[in-house]
């Protein structure tokens, strides 16, 4: 379940990634598969090798890019997440979500 985002940044999301951009979309999450994190980041692009791509420069698994037309992404979680944002230079998401 997602919360804490509202239309306009799901909507913003949703364009860059259709765009073919490297679009990055943090908000509060529950899944007890994955006790005591409370936050995703989605991080889309509908152009999948480009995707792909960014997920190799990370050290992250691109198997597990969830491949949902219209709009692939993958989800980052846990201590990999904070790091990526702090390489993305996405302030705003770290101290927004406390991460």
């Amino acid at each position: 379940m997602a919360f804490g985002i509202n239309r306009k940044e799901l909507d913003a999301w949703k364009k860059a990634v259709s765009r073919g951009e490297i679009a990055f979309l943090t908000h509060y999450w529950l899944d007890p598969r994955f006790p005591g994190m409370t936050t995703v980041t989605k991080v889309g692009c509908s152009d999948l090798e480009r995707l792909r791509a960014w997920c190799e420069a990370h050290d992250l698994p691109s198997r597990y890019i969830h491949n949902r037309n219209p709009f692939p992404h993958f989800d980052l979680i846990g201590p990999k997440q904070k790091e990526i944002l702090i390489e993305e230079k996405l302030w705003e998401h770290l101290e927004r979500f406390n991460l």
